[in-house]
């Protein structure tokens, strides 16, 4: 009964229900869970679908939100992808392992996918939250970043400490990592690399957020040097995401940084074909040296770089075999046969084949490349906008390739996955609500209100 403390997010979110909002439970209390507390930890209730903290709290928000909240919906080709890529994945897992082993599957596909993609779709822009929800996301992620500094320095992951007692046997499978004899801090993503991920998608957010000038100049209650509350969070994110140790993430940030950069010049248009032609005549040989570094095989690497290399070259070079096997639906979450000595399937669209077929993976691809395209488009129809860095679709497109690579180099798993549909569904709002059209009327009033006025209950009035 111990693991019965995941309903405590959920009396905190039926508070805010009762004496706020719908919005507020999202943005307050839904949001933490997400960002602050582990996905592995479990109650186990015989029967039933097995909820974290994440899954419990998503239930009552979104049935206040049905109730009470529903407006400004606009359908869109999304809403079809998502639906169908989730309800691929379930319909896998029963078909390939029966009801007993796909039901807590269908429950986490609804409860950390479709549920947080109709939330912020239906809650974030058709209420005028905008700046309010990407500030949530990057407080919630600070303050994160600041408890994984004890695991950064001792070597143990504190949420595993505090939380693993509530949740016995549970955590087993999650070691913190080192490399280069320093700790890589995971804190409540379970893994170094995930945490990675959703860290991309906070510094991305930051630096959004500090090119519209949305922070209050100086923290109230202490001044850290000559640092502004904005630079203070956009080293708060940059180190969060370094002492994670993770190279794919933070290659993936580099890549949507530059990506951003189109948007920013006085030719986009310009901008975005010297990217292309960087990509062609820098991009292309640069990857083909890399496949050609990592072709070495294990046995024959210099160093652990070039192993970890040559790992994922192999895993490519046995596995997709094994997934053609069972092409569309796969094999099920833990049915494919195992290739002695690859353990870890250290790419998603690989293990997403294998798991749920290649229908799955390419509905997931689909979604991104479809929001990419949509992004880009919208984009470059505003660009430029000032001031510099203030594009949000030029930001959301540099999350989805910083993602789009990132995946490639790990799972999409414990909060990636309703950070990713958060974040989809706010992306499709915002595109659904004229983008950036819509920024350029209302920014400036929204950030004069965020400053001015801190109390939530001013900043949704």
């Amino acid at each position: 009964m111990l693991s019965a403390i995941v309903m405590i997010p959920v009396f905190a979110a039926i508070y805010f229900l009762v004496t706020k909002s719908h919005r507020e439970a999202f943005l307050y209390v839904y949001m933490p869970t997400v960002l602050c507390l582990p996905t592995w930890a479990h109650w186990m209730i015989p029967g039933l679908p097995d909820p974290n903290f994440c899954t419990a709290t998503v239930l009552p928000v979104t049935a206040a939100f049905l109730i009470s909240g529903r407006r400004g919906w606009k359908f869109s080709i999304v809403d079809v992808l998502v639906g169908l890529f989730l309800f691929t994945v379930g319909y896998s897992e029963y078909t390939n392992a029966g009801w007993s082993e796909a039901q807590n599957l269908l429950f986490d596909m609804i409860a950390m996918g479709f549920l947080p993609y109709v939330l912020a779709k239906g809650i974030v822009e058709p209420n005028g939250l905008r700046i309010a929800f990407v500030r949530s996301f990057v407080w919630c992620l600070a303050i994160t970043i600041c408890t994984t500094l004890y695991e950064f320095r001792f070597g143990f992951n504190l949420y595993i400490k505090i939380l693993g007692p509530f949740f016995p046997g549970q955590a087993d499978g999650w070691v913190t990592t080192f490399r280069y004899g320093l700790a890589r801090v995971a804190g409540p993503f379970a893994h170094a690399i995930l945490a990675g991920v959703v860290l991309m998608f906070g510094l991305r957010f930051q630096l959004w957020l500090h090119a519209m000038g949305a922070w209050e100049p100086r923290l109230k209650r202490f001044h850290i040097g000559p640092f502004s509350k904005s630079m203070l969070l956009n080293l708060t994110m940059l180190g969060g995401l370094g002492i994670t140790l993770v190279r794919g993430p933070q290659l993936g940030a580099v890549l949507g940084g530059i990506l951003g950069l189109v948007g920013q010049g006085k030719n986009p248009r310009l901008r975005a074909k010297l990217l292309l032609l960087g990509v062609l005549v820098i991009g292309v040989p640069l990857a083909i040296q890399a496949w050609q570094y990592a072709s070495v095989g294990r046995a024959n690497a210099v160093d652990s770089n070039q192993e970890t290399a040559a790992y994922r070259k192999e895993l490519i070079d046995k596995y997709v075999d094994i997934a053609m096997q069972h092409a569309p639906l796969g094999w099920g979450r833990s049915g494919w046969p195992k290739i002695p000595g690859m353990p870890s399937i250290d790419n998603y669209y690989l293990l997403l084949a294998l798991m749920h077929g290649v229908y799955a993976t390419l509905l997931l691809v689909t979604i991104i490349v479809v929001m990419m395209v949509r992004l880009y488009r919208n984009g470059m129809r505003y660009a430029p906008m000032k001031p510099a860095g203030s594009s949000l679709s030029f930001c959301l497109l540099g999350c989805y390739l910083g993602f789009m690579f990132s995946i490639a180099t790990v799972y999409m798993g414990e909060n990636v996955i309703p950070v990713f549909f958060l974040v989809t569904g706010f992306a499709d709002g915002f595109l659904g609500g004229g983008g950036d059209a819509q920024l350029l009327k209302r920014a400036g009033a929204q950030v004069i209100e965020v400053v001015a006025r801190p109390r939530f209950a001013r900043v949704v009035a």
